[in-house]
């Protein structure tokens, strides 16, 4: 019998960037995981950042559909892991939950912004999702 795949909660403040992101590489390039995400801000009826859907095409990666959904100890309570994406998201997770904090890139601190600054914190997130998938397959 088939161990169930691990299921990850990806979070940030809007659920319209870098969780969308996190969300859309995995489902690309960890198909041994089972990914959802949420905002702990999310604005219901909003679209996930133009730049960060461009950012995801030019690697193959659809969040276009993506709608943003706030977050809650449900959600957190049916994850394997909560991956909080940055520092800005402030999350207070049940006891039981298992959280990470990936304190990702930001490259507009370095004064790069537009859709560049999306492809570096792209890259930056598909290569922590990799990393995961590998630790979780273990």
């Amino acid at each position: 019998m088939t161990a169930p795949r691990p299921s990850v909660l990806f979070v940030c403040v809007s659920n319209r960037g870098k969780s969308v992101m996190a969300e859309s590489l995995a489902r690309l390039d960890a198909d041994g995981l089972r990914v959802s995400s949420a905002g702990t801000e999310a604005k219901v009826g909003a679209s996930p950042n133009a730049e960060s859907v461009a950012a995801l095409a030019e690697v193959g990666a659809d969040a276009s559909g993506h709608a943003p959904r706030q977050l809650t100890d449900a959600m957190m309570r049916g994850a394997d892991l909560v991956v909080v994406l940055g520092t800005s998201a402030r999350v207070a997770a049940p006891g039981e939950v298992t959280v990470e904090i990936w304190d990702t890139d930001e490259p507009s601190r370095r004064g790069v912004d537009g859709l560049d600054r999306m492809r570096l914190i792209r890259d930056d997130i598909r290569a922590r999702v990799v990393d995961l998938a590998d630790r979780l397959a273990r």
